[in-house]
């Protein structure tokens, strides 16, 4: 709407909690794209993203109405961190995925966060057509892996951001992220595909 034209979405997070329901309006038409794409790309189903969608609107709506959100100059990472958590809960009543995480027997605990940060710094896909093959790798890839290479490589978060918006520790990130590697080269040498990355 042209009256909301140059707010930010946390101002009208705000004017939504003081009872201006068209900044709420304005909200959504804002971040709905990109919000469905997220949880799309996790959980593969239409269907269930759309209910995703709405739940976390839901919760967003509840969240503001309570009081539970301050401007901190992070309204879109906000409301990502709430859709994680709902797709989140979805998977484990589901349970029919095991959600693969780093356990007592992996040493991937013991590795300093800076040699494996090193490893993945500055890496970048070359070209077009690795990015497309990629994109298809990653549609096989389990749904933590899947969503930190996506948060990592289409979002450009850092592992720090990723942490956080998923609510685990840098290095469970950047265990996810090795895991997805790995899985992905397995992937790419089974299907004889090239994935050119640069270091």
């Amino acid at each position: 709407m042209k009256k909301f034209e140059g707010m930010t979405d946390e101002a009208l997070a705000l004017l939504y909690v003081k009872g201006n329901n068209s900044a709420f309006d304005e909200l959504l038409s804002r971040t709905q794209s990109k919000l469905f794409t997220y949880i799309m790309f996790v959980v593969h189903d239409h269907d269930v993203a759309d209910d995703i969608f709405q739940e976390t609107f839901v919760k967003v709506i509840t969240k503001l109405q309570h009081g539970q959100y301050t401007d901190s100059g992070k309204f879109q990472f906000w409301i990502m961190r709430i859709a994680h958590n709902a797709i989140m809960d979805w998977y484990r009543q589901q349970q029919s995925r095991h959600i693969i995480e780093p356990n007592p027997d992996n040493d991937l605990q013991n590795i300093s966060s800076s040699l494996v940060l090193d490893s993945f710094r500055e890496s970048e896909l070359v070209n077009e057509q690795v990015l497309i093959d990629v994109k298809r790798i990653m549609e096989a890839l389990p749904a933590p892996q899947r969503e930190v290479v996506y948060m990592r490589f289409y979002q450009q978060l850092s592992f720090k951001e990723i942490a956080e918006l998923t609510g685990v520790s840098i290095n469970t990130s950047l265990g996810r992220m090795r895991y997805a590697l790995l899985n992905m080269r397995r992937m790419a040498k089974e299907h004889q595909i090239e994935l050119a990355l640069q270091a």
